[in-house]
């Protein structure tokens, strides 16, 4: 998403006028431009305070250069370019579609007819460069945009001639450390083979959603990289090999791109037969929505000297939520399914130094931790993190933007929030604003920019915005969807308001359907009526309570809203994320199962080995779903058959906690014990170490990359391994 120009941006570059900001980083800024004719572009400049130094001006030109020998159909096509301008500008098309990390978020790990379409079509694209004696030297998922045409590589800011040494030094490794190559690792020469490492690398991130030499330090990753064997076990069988002779650490035995080309794809049908039906949603998104876009521009500070105020807390507010004693969990936790967005990069712009790995102790400590603004308990044991991109968001009664991996305080927006008024999806942030103190007040939306102002989507007049219990739910596919009631409590309406289920279109602000929803009574409000949703395709599914307080499992139709199934769940929980893939929607209690999002049904159900046993919230990740077994601890199970495929090793099963499911990454499973966090080896099925005071409940980010454990006082992020 677009976000407005700041007040110090120029009006125009060139003969191009600024629109909208798309992004920013170290070396400068991405605008949204449009030409005197009506041609949309991407507009590239360079910061001012690095345009002066000539290596960087270099740069910049070889960047051109290298766009334009990649041409249109691989790369985005350079519409216009002045390298030797003030203000260095270079200006391309604007691909319509997402960056290929931002895919893989969106729709999950490709599929392996997709990963060879994909790699087929970048062999190609870096065929073009290396015909040209190019080579590109940064090639990584960021810099791979997914159109419906084919990919189109990017960014060639540290491309060059092969052979040519002029911006590189021996020794010195120039590029991204977990796509490197291991002579780039060691600062030699960079020839097409380092290409085709890389792509080797992309396409492990493809098939998998992680590289395949993990994450870490920047030395580690390198370490890794020279002397390490790559990470393919999740890479589908048929494929692993291909890619594994790829990323042979010796490059004379790593196959040509033409050759590569070959054993991936036979070359039949057209690329957007093999996107997911996400990706290709998300391109239609971007397609329409790019026209709609219109020049904004935010005020100057009032006073750019002076330093920043704390925020204050609206009048009445805070006080309103604390009597609220809420003792299970909200909607806000759905936004941990959130995918990112292109236009939004700057929520996703990761730290100049890489994120630090745990330390190798038995015993460790988490790698961050901050306080909440309000630590009490009452008002923070139903406080829920909030993932987009590289950012974690923390609403409890003021909203705080940390940086994932480091719990740096990235921004804090000028009003409070409460994690279910939150929702992220798509690398946006949804709120509701705008609370009075007056018992009846219109229900307003707005979109959260990265400074942590507001941008306005809607205001409706026939909902009241200062009912406590309204809800934004979860947002998928630029469609928001909130709880919210009409009227309000008083002694003459025991019944209380009217309540709806909503659908609102987050780019026209304009409702796509409105459900209503059974009326609450007044000793219902302590908690609220929906536990979790999550948008899967075009299911809503939703855990909520009923006007027995007990919970339900729904799922409606995201296009209609009516209600697909509805069934009774034994369920009695604070906020935990749904375990949902494409078939299933797995829920637990006295047996783990698998029901069918198209009508309930049951597809298998796997029952305690103890009687009387219970099991914890399950996960699912690449068709395995994982959970902790009362007496037995962990377990991982089929996702399509049911079957046990393995059981915990030797562990302190009796202290299992059931509240939060576990945490999965590429070599760990991470299982609550008490108030610690057990790391599972997945290869060898016992405990390899612990994290001590991790928390009471505990969420994996969008990208399943850090764990954030939630005290009654604060959050903690673990790197995710």
């Amino acid at each position: 998403m677009p976000t407005p120009l700041t007040h110090d941006d120029p009006q125009a570059l060139g003969a191009y006028r600024l629109i909208a900001r798309l992004g920013s980083g170290g070396m400068g800024t991405v605008y949204l431009a449009r030409s005197p004719g009506g041609r949309t572009v991407a507009l590239k400049t360079m910061h001012a305070r690095i345009a002066s130094e000539p290596a960087f001006r270099t740069r910049f030109r070889l960047e051109s250069d290298a766009a334009r020998v990649i041409g249109g159909q691989f790369g985005a096509q350079v519409v216009d370019a002045d390298p030797l301008a003030e203000t260095p500008w270079l200006a391309t098309e604007y691909v319509l579609g997402p960056p290929l990390d931002d895919a893989v978020e969106l729709a999950g790990p490709l599929a392996e007819p997709s990963v060879r379409a994909l790699g087929a079509a970048l062999c190609m694209a870096l065929g073009q460069l290396h015909r040209s004696d190019v080579v590109h030297r940064d090639l990584k998922p960021s810099n791979i945009m997914v159109t419906a045409y084919g990919p189109k590589v990017i960014d060639f800011g540290i491309a060059r001639a092969i052979g040519d040494e002029r911006l590189t030094y021996t020794g010195s490794a120039v590029g991204t450390p977990a796509f490197m190559s291991p002579e780039q690792a060691t600062g030699q020469e960079h020839t097409p083979a380092g290409d085709v490492f890389a792509l080797a690398g992309v396409l492990v991130f493809a098939a998998t959603g992680a590289g395949p030499f993990g994450y870490g330090q920047a030395a580690d990753l390198l370490y890794r990289v020279r002397y390490q064997e790559p990470e393919l076990s999740r890479v589908p069988p048929a494929l692993a090999p291909v890619l594994a002779r790829c990323l042979a650490k010796d490059p004379a035995h790593r196959p040509t791109t033409s050759q590569l080309a070959a054993e991936l794809h036979d070359g039949d049908g057209a690329f957007a037969d093999h996107l997911p039906d996400a990706v290709l949603a998300d391109i239609g998104r971007r397609a329409s929505e790019v026209w709609q876009t219109v020049p904004q521009r935010l005020p100057p500070p009032e006073d750019e000297t002076a330093p920043a105020a704390a925020p204050a807390p609206a009048a009445g507010r805070t006080t309103r939520r604390r009597m609220l004693t809420l003792g299970a969990g909200l909607g806000g936790a759905a936004a941990l399914a959130g995918a990112g967005v292109w236009g939004w990069r700057e929520w996703g712009r990761q730290e100049e130094e890489p994120a630090v790995e745990a330390p190798t102790q038995e015993r460790r400590n988490p790698q961050w931790s901050q306080s909440f603004e309000h630590p009490s308990r009452d008002e923070t044991e139903w406080v829920t993190p909030i993932s987009v991109k590289h950012t974690v968001l923390v609403a409890d009664g003021g909203l705080k933007g940390y940086e994932a991996k480091t719990g740096r305080l990235k921004f804090e927006a000028d009003e409070g929030a409460y994690s279910w008024e939150v929702a992220a999806a798509g690398g946006a942030v949804y709120r509701m604003a705008e609370f009075s103190d007056d018992d009846v007040s219109p229900l307003a939306l707005a979109s959260l920019l990265p400074d942590g102002s507001d941008k306005p989507i809607a205001r409706f007049h026939d909902l009241n915005g200062n009912l406590n219990e309204n809800q934004v739910l979860c947002a998928a596919e630029g469609v928001l969807y909130l709880a919210a009631g009409r009227g309000t409590y008083s002694s003459n309406n025991y019944a209380g308001p009217d309540w709806t289920l909503q659908a609102v279109d987050t780019a026209s602000g304009k409702r796509a359907w409105s459900k209503p929803l059974p009326p609450r009574g007044v000793d219902q409000t302590q908690k609220m009526r929906f536990v979790s949703s999550r948008v899967i395709g075009k299911h809503l599914v939703l855990l909520q309570r009923d006007e027995d307080d007990a919970v339900h499992g729904v799922i409606r139709d995201t296009r209609t809203g009516n209600v697909r199934w509805d069934k009774k769940l034994d369920l009695d929980l604070q906020t935990v994320p749904l375990a949902v893939d494409g078939t299933h929607f797995y829920v637990w209690r006295g047996t783990l199962r698998a029901l069918r999002l198209s009508d309930g049904h049951d597809d298998w159900a796997v029952h305690p080995l103890h009687d009387g046993a219970l099991f914890g919230p399950p996960a699912v990740v690449d068709g395995v779903v994982y959970a902790l077994e009362q007496g037995v601890g962990l377990i991982a199970v089929d996702a399509r058959s049911g079957k046990r495929l393995w059981a915990e090793k030797d562990g302190d099963a009796e202290k299992a906690d059931l509240t939060s499911p576990p945490a999965v990454g590429a070599r760990y499973a991470y299982c609550k014990r008490g108030l610690d966090l057990k790391a599972i080896s997945l290869a060898s099925r016992t405990a390899a170490f612990t994290y001590i005071n991790a928390g009471n409940r505990i969420f994996v980010d969008a990208l399943r990359q850090v764990i954030f454990a939630v005290t009654d006082d604060g959050i903690s992020g673990i790197l995710l391994q």
